[in-house]
């Protein structure tokens, strides 16, 4: 739940809630001087404190720094809100964080049988999901976007990194408490006609996890699976069908249903939209947000289909050989790319007017193996703006601005002279 304090007199803030704790100091406005370059933020005033920890307030947010650090290091448990006459401190519910996780599959063995080479399907992913918000997975096909989302649901056992839900690490959960999870976290699964029982009706096949969690008591699993159908777009007299029976989308539906049926907070969908014609889609997505603003259900969203994941996001995350290259929210993304993987991915979306000339960017060669990444960027492979330091030097994701990161070099530079800016300040 989010904790909010309200302040109606910002020259002097007391007893702030920060990070679930205790923080009681004094700020006093010093020179309304902005304490870094952004062109959409209007700079309100700063506030500092005898120890130097720095509250500065924007025309739609605070930033809250300690010690002056660079503003790519502000702890981002926290958004901040400003009132009509007072500000407002809320903190930001963040129901999935993910650090760097890895996920390697061994594909040789030495003569005692311990693993020599791997397959690095996920290498060092880490990102943030708020509560009821949608993050979309892009990158060409064999990226490890599905591998991330099976990692996280504890499909697969993770090699390295943290994954914490609600506080918790997943990695720690067993017993009872993993079957709680389960119900908590669900999975869409890509193809609606493997993913469903040929040999089950319809309703055996929604009710199945309904029944071994116990959602609703015995009496009650016929009509609450009934009220899932119809909230689906299912009706009523599809309860004792077979999946032959029905078409690619109706389906789909049929598959979203078993995954809502266990009320769950997050749902990975694995290109849910991928193997049905346009229209259905559309009909699916919709479906998906409606669900989402229902349920306030929060979605991990994989894709190939950016016009999709553009409509249904609300943060991006593009992957390249197992890595995130880039993440930001969907505005930014779009609007303004910055790694040249995602310049040349975007490109390839069509633009329905003929007006338009299309700059389509070739990549040249092919996707690395992953069990052979590489050495320094992934991408310098391919890239055609690569530099020397990108074939020795593995790029980290730095903030470029507020929420967006990148991991390449040819801003590395930028990133740390703005960062000698803010310490001299």
């Amino acid at each position: 739940m989010n904790e909010t304090l309200e302040i109606q007199n910002p020259s002097l803030i007391q007893d702030l809630i920060l990070s679930g704790k205790d923080f009681k100091k004094e700020f006093t406005k010093v020179e309304d001087v902005p304490y870094f370059d952004c062109s959409y933020q209007r700079f309100l005033g700063k506030y500092i404190a005898e120890d130097d920890t720095v509250l500065i307030i924007y025309a739609e947010g605070i930033r809250y720094q300690e010690k002056l650090i660079h503003p790519e290091f502000i702890e981002d448990k926290l958004i901040f809100k400003l009132g009509t006459k007072k500000y407002t401190i809320e903190e930001i519910d963040y129901i999935l964080k993910v650090e760097n996780l890895k996920q390697y599959f061994p594909i040789a063995t030495n003569f005692f049988g311990k693993p020599i080479r791997f397959v690095h399907a996920v290498d060092g992913v880490s990102f943030k999901l708020e509560k009821g918000k949608t993050i979309g997975v892009v990158g060409e096909s064999g990226c490890g976007k599905t591998t991330l989302g099976r990692t996280i649901l504890k499909l697969y056992k993770k090699t390295a990194g943290d994954i914490f839900f609600e506080g918790k690490d997943v990695s720690q959960v067993k017993g009872k408490n993993l079957r709680k999870l389960r119900c908590d976290m669900q999975l869409i699964f890509q193809d609606p006609y493997s993913s469903l029982s040929p040999k089950m009706t319809i309703g055996a096949i929604i009710s199945e996890a309904v029944r071994a969690h116990h959602i609703v008591p015995k009496e009650d699993v016929r009509e609450y699976t009934f009220q899932i159908m119809e909230k689906c777009g299912l009706q009523r007299h599809y309860y004792d069908r077979y999946p032959h029976e029905f078409s690619g989308g109706q389906r789909q539906r049929i598959c979203i249903a078993r995954a809502l049926a266990v009320k769950p907070k997050l749902v990975v969908c694995d290109e849910p939209v991928s193997a049905l014609d346009v229209s259905i889609q559309a009909q699916i997505i919709n479906l998906l947000k409606k669900l989402q603003k229902e349920s306030n259900l929060t979605y991990i969203f994989i894709s190939h289909d950016l016009s999709v994941v553009k409509y249904i996001s609300d943060t991006i995350a593009v992957m390249y050989l197992g890595s995130l290259v880039e993440i930001g929210s969907k505005k930014d993304i779009f609007a303004t790319p910055l790694h040249p993987y995602t310049e040349a991915l975007f490109s390839a979306v069509p633009i329905p007017d003929p007006t338009v000339k299309m700059k389509r960017i070739i990549l040249e060669g092919d996707l690395p193996s992953p069990a052979n990444p590489p050495k320094g960027c992934k991408f310098h492979t391919r890239c055609s703006r690569c530099m020397e330091i990108c074939k020795e030097k593995t790029p980290q994701l730095k903030q470029m601005d507020d929420g967006h990161y990148v991991a390449c070099h040819l801003y590395q530079e930028q990133v740390d002279e703005t960062k000698e800016e803010k310490d001299n300040l």
